[in-house]
């Protein structure tokens, strides 16, 4: 669950990279630039493989992904399972169909000291990553991101991209395992329905975690 949960908190970063070029000088971010330039919600596809610390791949999943500034988004894990990750502002909302379980947690939580931080303050920016420049391999052009936070959730993350813009993520955790996240199908600014960031958990789930208190007003006489 936290491996996922992580992929998605680095995903998220995208929204905001516009800020982050200014942290960073070469070609990287020139493509990072063009990239984010006038950016305020994308939906495309992913692919997403994880190899641990031994060198063992696990099989490859896949799925789509909508983001829209300034905190929500949603990931869709629909191949070789199904899970479903949505941000809706407040908490974030993991369902998996099979255990039939939700698990709520309060958003705020998720962005501590991890790349969501770029989206509630820029400013802190500077204090919460070293950027720099990787060069060239892969046929991409690539920025590296190190926290510097004291307990960090991630060793770094790599970002590649191509003419076309973001293409490709990597980043290893803290166990040494390192997932591979490619994209694809980029929609830069379509409509994304409000329902997309709403989640209901579906009728007979369990749900675990920060549920929201909902509170009622009396019916008047």
């Amino acid at each position: 669950m936290k491996r996922f949960m992580l992929a998605v908190i680095a995903v998220v970063l995208m929204l905001s990279l516009g800020t982050l070029a200014q942290a960073a000088a070469g070609p990287a971010r020139a493509r990072l630039d063009a990239f984010a330039s006038g950016l305020h919600s994308l939906t495309g596809h992913f692919t997403q493989s994880l190899t641990d610390i031994n060198g063992q791949s696990s099989k490859t999943s896949s799925g789509t992904l909508a983001l829209e500034a300034p905190r929500q988004f949603r990931w869709d894990t629909l191949a070789p399972y199904k899970q479903t990750i949505v941000a809706d502002g407040s908490r974030v909302w993991v369902y998996d169909p099979e255990l039939e379980q939700v698990t709520v947690r309060v958003q705020s939580t998720e962005e501590a000291h991890s790349p969501l931080t770029v989206l509630t303050d820029v400013k802190q920016l500077d204090r919460n990553f070293k950027v720099a420049e990787q060069g060239e391999h892969d046929g991409l052009v690539w920025l590296r991101l190190t926290s510097t936070a004291k307990d960090p959730q991630f060793d770094y993350a790599d970002l590649g991209f191509d003419a076309n813009g973001l293409a490709r993520m990597t980043f290893r955790d803290q166990l040494g395992s390192t997932t591979d996240i490619r994209f694809s199908g980029w929609q830069r600014n379509a409509p994304i329905p409000a329902s997309a960031f709403n989640f209901v958990p579906p009728k007979g789930a369990d749900v675990i975690g920060d549920v929201p208190v909902i509170t009622t007003q009396p019916l008047k006489d």
